[in-house]
């Protein structure tokens, strides 16, 4: 027991910053590109209670760690923030712009999972492995959280970032028949994640991920 709460505990921070820094991104980017409508709405914040969804942000990693955790075979953890919106009819050129606005999110999980590497890297450089061990395995879950959420959020299903940046980069018509299907998208994912497809897609593809980090930072398992 007192191992899972440890668990939760350094979970929490990493879990938190992906998630709603991912998000301010968003609205970042949507700003930078003509649509202040985040900005106005005070979204394009480093506060994470703005942008805490209580069943995303909370309820859903929370239940995903207590049945990982029951079962002694934990799997992936995600969960998600109260969208930033995003009017991209305000945006200067709509189609193009929702690219850069959609992989914001994303490109932060790829910041922030390098930033989690240097700081597992700084620590390694402390003689004393017992004071650095929390912030060791801080740095892991940071790593594995937000290439978890980067490669969810590339997979190209509609509302998922992936489904924005494809719909951009599709010829017009082609674009706008695609759109149409987002309302599907959420009930395929939950759809997937039930049947374990998703953990079939996304385990291999974290895990090479986190392979070329650790390779690149040089950072011991």
């Amino acid at each position: 027991m007192e191992e899972a709460v440890g668990r939760l505990i350094t979970m929490a921070l990493p879990v938190v910053l992906a998630i709603t820094l991912h998000e301010a991104a968003h609205g970042y980017m949507a700003r930078r590109f003509g649509d202040p409508t985040a900005w106005l709405a005070g979204r394009i914040s480093l506060n994470p209670l703005k942008h805490v969804d209580p069943v995303g942000t909370i309820a859903v990693p929370l239940v995903m760690f207590a049945v990982g955790a029951a079962s002694g075979q934990p799997g992936l953890v995600f969960g998600w923030a109260k969208p930033v919106p995003v009017d991209f009819s305000r945006l200067r050129d709509p189609k193009r712009n929702m690219l850069w606005v959609a992989a914001a999110g994303p490109l932060a999980n790829l910041a922030m999972a390098c930033a989690w590497a240097s700081v597992w890297k700084l620590s390694m450089l402390v003689p004393t492995v017992d004071q650095i061990a929390p912030i060791v395995r801080m740095a892991d879950v940071g790593l594995q959280v937000n290439a978890i959420l980067m490669m969810l959020n590339l997979l190209p299903i509609l509302p998922l970032d992936g489904g924005r940046i494809l719909a951009s980069l599709l010829p017009s018509g082609i674009a706008v028949r695609y759109v149409r299907l987002e309302p599907w998208g959420l009930p395929i994912l939950i759809l997937l994640l039930i049947i374990g497809a998703l953990d079939a897609i996304l385990i291999p593809l974290v895990t090479l991920f986190e392979y070329l980090t650790v390779l690149t930072f040089g950072l011991h398992l």
